[in-house]
């Protein structure tokens, strides 16, 4: 199982220092294929009036797009030359509400997304529809860079957030090449119930899997000491010097999360290691 055609879309000039550097590790590694695709994105909303808005104004949204766009690829194929891999480099511009279909056409027929931390400073609202787009109408696995963190293309150390969800064993699955070149590989289960049909051996039936795929396992099983699971996770991979974490991907609908939170947005918003997420 390997990886042989890798994503990334860029939306800013200063992404291809860390999110585009990290997809080319990537894909030299896997000896694999890297589209990149430069986005501008106008931000008007089709379909909402303001005072004074008028035909010209919207074309000069969509010029500032294609500004961007093009600024991104040129940011781009400066770091992509003489890369010594094999790459494509699309330039495309687009409204906040027609993203999706550009975006997603290109993720389904992708192995991994590899996408810059959604939330920050200077985030525009599309970092986090990339996100989405890629996980659900391109169901693609993503993984996600925070900026200026200069990952190696795979971990040493990884941590699984493991809740027995469906999300949660996808992810598990799609996140089988980097487990596998991992030293060790830490199954971790927040305060398992006293009740469920692993009680006694909270993810064993995981480890065993992982085992016979040749993986280092170790399962490590905490209690809720903060407020919340995602802190727990974040502070057990810093306890352990992780460099990824893998979990599932919005167990809860997107609408929910948005308004509030879960572990997905708040994994998101607080981690400082890459996170390798599938739907």
């Amino acid at each position: 199982m390997s990886m042989k055609t890798i994503l990334t879309v860029l939306t800013n000039e200063t992404q291809t220092d860390t999110c585009l550097d990290h997809a080319i590790n990537l894909t030299r590694a896997e000896d694999a294929h890297l589209d990149v695709l430069a986005l501008g994105v106008d931000p008007t909303q089709v379909g909402y009036y303001y005072s004074g808005a008028n035909a010209l104004i919207h074309q000069f949204s969509l010029e500032q797009a294609t500004e961007t766009a093009n600024a991104v690829t040129a940011a781009a194929q400066k770091r992509l030359e003489g890369a010594d891999l094999r790459f494509g480099l699309e330039t495309a511009a687009t409204q906040l509400a027609s993203m999706s279909p550009l975006v997603a056409e290109r993720a389904r027929f992708s192995d991994l997304v590899v996408l810059e931390k959604p939330y920050g400073k200077d985030c525009g609202a599309e970092m986090e529809a990339l996100v989405e787009i890629a996980l659900f109408e391109g169901q693609a696995p993503v993984l996600i860079i925070p900026p200026s963190v200069k990952a190696p293309a795979f971990p040493k150390k990884i941590v699984i957030g493991w809740n027995e969800s469906r999300e949660s064993l996808v992810a598990v699955r799609r996140a089988l090449p980097f487990l596998k070149q991992a030293d060790q590989v830490y199954v971790t289960i927040v305060d398992p119930p006293r009740h469920g049909a692993n009680r006694s051996d909270p993810g064993g039936l995981l480890s065993q899997y992982l085992v016979r795929h040749g993986v280092s396992v170790e399962v490590c099983v905490i209690a809720k000491t903060l407020p919340r699971v995602s802190d727990q996770l974040q502070r057990h991979a810093q306890d352990i010097g992780a460099e990824m974490l893998v979990m599932g991907a919005y167990g809860h609908s997107r609408f929910r999360e948005a308004i509030l939170g879960g572990a997905t947005r708040n994994t998101l918003e607080a981690s400082d290691i890459p996170v390798f997420m599938a739907h």
